[in-house]
């Protein structure tokens, strides 16, 4: 070490030359890499979609994945389209208490509808008072803000009343209500070069559209009728779905967004 090299000198430069040979802090040319999931360094997309889909009904599961990680407090999942939905928008429309209670403890971002649930009126009339109308904004799936009111039972009931006297707080989005007879004209499968579509009933006889690329199976999305042959998926009007009918069937599927246009044709048989 000669007169004008100090220890802190030495320091920064061992920290340099980490730097430049791609090693993080702390860690040595001799260290094991760990195995990345696909979307590294961004969160693991099967962990999102498992804490939401816990949040709704499993607690146990929800708090053993946010305690191994802890990041997933505040993940959001799209169920399709642009359904957005986290842990604690999932367990504020079902009315799980103790699941959102446990999320804003380990630091969950609150928000109205979360607080319509658990019966925080003052919080819940703060936002309104903040931002006059926003008890018209809908939740996850486009479940209304009083619908979330609704789920947390009695301990919710002033907050209940209170927007009830809104007189705005349940308006949903429009749909009209197909019988299930009369779905069967588009009950089948639909192929385009990029994507497989399967039209069915689930078990409350409702439209559902499950579609898959190379990489995907997107969850069952419930078909709301519009008109004619056209419906919109669960949560997200902005992107319709137009069946072309002829002789009685479908023969075509049209998916339109702002900027997503799939044609599939039926599947033959």
């Amino acid at each position: 070490m000669n007169e004008t090299t100090t220890r802190r000198d030495l320091i920064q430069c061992t920290l340099a030359a980490g730097v430049l040979a791609g090693l993080p802090l702390g860690i040595s040319a001799g260290d094991s890499t760990a195995t990345l999931w696909d979307e590294f360094p961004r969160q693991d997309a099967k962990l999102v979609g498992e804490v939401v889909g816990a949040a709704h009904a499993n607690e146990a599961r929800v708090k053993e994945l946010v305690q191994a990680h802890p990041a997933l407090v505040n993940a959001w999942w799209d169920w399709g389209f642009g359904d957005w939905e986290s842990p604690l928008g999932a367990a504020s429309h079902v009315g799980r208490r103790s699941i959102a209670e446990f999320l804003l403890e380990r630091g969950a971002r609150i928000d109205i509808f979360a607080a319509a649930m658990l019966g925080m009126t003052s919080v819940v009339k703060a936002f309104v008072a903040a931002q006059p109308g926003v008890q018209r904004t809908l939740g996850p799936h486009g479940i209304t803000l009083l619908k979330h009111a609704k789920a947390g039972g009695k301990q919710a009931a002033d907050t209940l009343a209170y927007l009830e006297s809104l007189g705005d707080a349940d308006v949903g989005l429009k749909a009209n209500t197909l019988a299930a007879e009369k779905t069967q004209v588009y009950l089948g499968k639909y192929s385009s070069s990029a994507v497989n579509i399967e039209c069915r009933l689930n078990s409350n006889g409702l439209l559902i559209v499950v579609i898959k690329t190379s990489k995907v199976t997107a969850s069952p999305r419930v078909l709301h009728h519009v008109g004619e042959h056209e419906f919109f998926s669960a949560g997200v009007p902005s992107v319709r779905f137009r069946f072309a009918v002829e002789n009685g069937k479908a023969s075509e599927l049209a998916i339109k967004g702002t900027d997503l246009l799939i044609i599939a044709k039926r599947n033959a048989g």
